[in-house]
């Protein structure tokens, strides 16, 4: 069985909803973060949640546009997101990461992100202390843009995951090789997955237009084994 529910945590630019999903029947073997797309904590992000928590994590999703007064937009509102996450730097993702990894409150602490999320989460791993493991989905903007990290990679300290979809129009195959080479350069751990016939967002079924049901499967199946070795190794 999985309990779900809402909590809220204190962060130094105020209250942040966090929405989380554990076992309740087993202990949790450590904490997953998960990193919103560009739309919020939305079904598809509590969804998410809840398949890590019955993968045996404590899964952690924070609300990243708190600031904004916005709890969740529609697929559709794209224009709006992109206005949203414009205004969402690197100082503000470390300080929701960071407080919602105190609050978690597990000595082991993953973080997974998707889309918006997944330049998040490269972004936590640059700067968010105690992290054991990053998971980044197609995240653009990393390696170039207004919030680009790519700089920082020297300061990871945590193994990392990438999944990028060969079709995917928000990070070029150039930005990719980028990615690689910084972390390379750095001596981060790291692998990085392209999926061919895949695009942006290709694991989020809830977009049936994105959805690419044999990239996700791929794709899923190596991050819960990435987290089972960083996060639950002996469980």
């Amino acid at each position: 069985m999985i309990t779900t529910s809402w909590s809220t945590v204190n962060t130094a630019d105020g209250p942040m909803r966090v929405w989380s999903a554990a076992p309740d029947d087993r202990p949790a073997s450590g904490a997953v973060l998960v990193l919103q797309e560009a739309f919020g904590v939305n079904k598809h992000i509590q969804d998410v949640t809840r398949r890590l928590a019955a993968e045996g994590y404590h899964a952690l999703a924070p609300d990243l546009f708190h600031r904004t007064g916005v709890e969740a937009l529609r697929y559709d509102e794209y224009a709006k997101a992109m206005t949203l996450i414009a205004d969402i730097g690197a100082e503000q993702i470390v300080t929701d990461v960071g407080a919602t990894r105190l609050h978690a409150g597990e000595a082991r602490t993953a973080v997974v992100g998707f889309c918006f999320g997944g330049r998040a989460a490269f972004t936590a791993a640059t700067a968010v202390p105690g992290l054991s493991a990053a998971v980044v989905f197609y995240g653009p903007g990393i390696a170039a843009g207004p919030h680009a990290v790519l700089h920082r990679a020297g300061s990871i300290t945590a193994p990392v995951q990438l999944h990028t979809g060969a079709e995917d129009e928000a990070i070029p195959a150039e930005q990719v090789t980028a990615t690689g080479e910084a972390l390379r350069a750095a001596g981060t751990r790291f692998d990085s997955y392209i999926y061919p016939g895949a695009g942006h967002a290709f694991a989020c079924d809830a977009r049936p237009d994105r959805f690419h049901a044999e990239a996700a499967r791929q794709a899923w199946y190596r991050t819960y084994r990435f987290l089972d070795e960083h996060l639950a190794a002996g469980r």
